[in-house]
């Protein structure tokens, strides 16, 4: 059930573990977490088990005096983004993948070397957002793919809006040499 508590009032509570502000963040915050771990990995699963990993280190960090410095919502998304990362890295290293980690091919009515095509594309891209620096990752996937304006992101990471827009300048013309070369 929601509060009339604005985010101060909840972070606050929440810093002193108080459980009822603490579960309205979660509600506030868990499917736009969960969205943008979906939308960097696309496996639902995956997705799920990250977010919830999200939320028990904003708990354990809590617990621990090491909280949020501006931005709570900015955090958080540092937080999935690392996540995310470390996930990435733990999987290269994994050279064999199982047979059950094979993505499913909904019928879409697409053909199938139409499909193969878009899944390289998506891949493409994935990779080479992997290959940017943590913070240009970050504004990529918080401007297009969460569609959060610039002022909004330079809150969560605590930059200005020419900052941002730098990171974001930079990012694509990587992301594009990079898949260009690919």
């Amino acid at each position: 059930m929601p509060t009339d508590y604005s985010e101060d009032e909840l972070l606050e509570r929440a810093s002193n573990l108080d459980e009822e502000a603490l579960s309205e963040l979660y509600d506030r915050y868990e499917m736009k977490i969960y969205s943008y771990i979906y939308r960097r990995t696309s496996d639902q699963s995956l997705a799920e088990d990250l977010t919830s990993q999200v939320f028990l280190k904003m708990l354990e960090a809590i617990h621990n005096d090491k909280t949020w410095r501006s931005s709570f919502s900015g955090w958080l998304y540092r937080i999935a983004h690392n996540l995310v990362i470390d996930h990435y890295r733990t999987r290269d290293r994994q050279k064999q993948i199982s047979i059950d980690d094979a993505p499913v091919m909904p019928d879409t009515g697409i053909s199938p070397v139409r499909a193969a095509e878009i899944a390289l594309d998506s891949e493409y891209l994935k990779s080479a957002i992997r290959r940017l620096t943590d913070e240009q990752a970050l504004v990529i996937s918080l401007r297009f793919l969460e569609g959060y304006s610039f002022g909004e992101i330079a809150e969560m990471m605590d930059k200005t809006e020419g900052a941002v827009k730098a990171l974001q300048h930079r990012a694509v013309a990587t992301l594009r040499q990079l898949l260009v070369h690919e």
